[in-house]
């Protein structure tokens, strides 16, 4: 499937990076639009009424909610998302496409560890997705356990860490300390970069560079698909750029992009049935991690990222267990 990445990623044009401060991004640019992508984006769902994510009981359970999708298209809910409401606020693990008319259980992660109370009935979707390199942190984590057989689970106790160190840093700490606040109290700094970016014609994915350091890419299927989470990623590359004093020496060139995928190409990867529609694809390679959904013979998303990369050690994975799974 790694293969069938690299040919996806071969039919995109990369533009030149666009850099502001501590933080460059590179449009990935798709010349030839597919069709309408049949499926629509969580944010899209919640404010319809057509889907709802609870807990799975009155107890609750930390690492799970409960998406009820009680409408007639698929809904695609992406790594990182965040959700707010219910007994705390969550994240999601993976990338999960959930079928129409369904009721499936999502693995999480809590991303307010001074909470464990009702605020609501159901949550609500947030303007922000967590932060990239804790994000690059915990997809790593929920590979390990799932080469374990221990289901798609992070190191909660390390996600708790990370976040609250970097309230620490931004000056952001919270009675709950909820990843939330992070982001409301850095909001006008944000916005600086959400000034500094702009979305390209028939984009359908980023690759981005901070403190010419950490490498990520976030790539969609669709145009429509990455507009629809421009705003939250952009935001998401933000909150670590503010957090990076240190600037490049010079500017990445797009052919470093083009070999950012080949060197995905080159890595291992396996796959299991995801909680919803399609396969999760788990790859390693060479510096990188990542993670992919796979559906109907093609990649919905798919996000990759340093590993380890540009953290100064800040968190280090830890459950760095032998192998169980097939590769391909």
């Amino acid at each position: 499937m790694l293969n069938e990445l690299t040919n996806q990623a071969a039919q995109l044009t990369i533009c030149d990076g666009v850099k502001y401060r501590s933080l460059e991004m590179f449009a990935l640019v798709d010349g030839n639009p597919a069709a309408e992508p049949g499926y629509v984006t969580l944010e899209e769902a919640i404010a319809s009424g057509a889907a709802r994510v609870t807990e799975v009981s009155a107890s609750g359970s930390v690492p799970e909610l409960l998406f009820h999708n009680e409408g007639s298209l698929p809904v695609l809910l992406l790594d990182g998302e965040e959700l707010i409401g219910a007994k705390q606020n969550r994240v999601l693990n993976l990338t999960i496409l959930a079928p129409a008319r369904s009721k499936i259980v999502i693995p999480v992660s809590c991303v307010e560890a001074g909470r464990w109370r009702m605020a609501s009935e159901e949550f609500r979707a947030s303007p922000q997705m967590m932060y990239s390199r804790l994000r690059a942190e915990k997809v790593e984590q929920v590979t390990c356990c799932l080469r374990t057989e221990m289901g798609r689970m992070s190191d909660q106790a390390a996600v708790w860490e990370d976040l609250a160190a970097k309230a620490e840093r931004l000056d952001a700490a919270s009675p709950t300390g909820a990843m939330s606040e992070v982001f409301a109290r850095n909001k006008i700094r944000v916005e600086e970069f959400e000034r500094a970016f702009s979305l390209a014609p028939g984009q359908v994915g980023v690759a981005y560079r901070i403190g010419g350091r950490q490498w990520g890419v976030d790539l969609f299927d669709h145009a429509r698909t990455m507009e629809r989470y421009w705003k939250k990623l952009l935001r998401s590359y933000a909150l670590d750029a503010i957090d990076e004093e240190q600037e490049a020496e010079k500017p990445a060139e797009p052919e470093e992009v083009r070999r950012l995928f080949e060197r995905v190409a080159a890595g291992t990867a396996f796959c299991e049935q995801s909680p919803g529609l399609g396969k999760d694809v788990r790859m390693t390679a060479e510096g990188l991690s990542g993670a992919g959904l796979w559906v109907e013979g093609r990649y919905v998303h798919f996000c990759a990222f340093s590993r380890n990369g540009g953290n100064g050690g800040r968190l280090k994975t830890r459950m760095s267990m032998p192998s169980r799974r097939r590769v391909f």
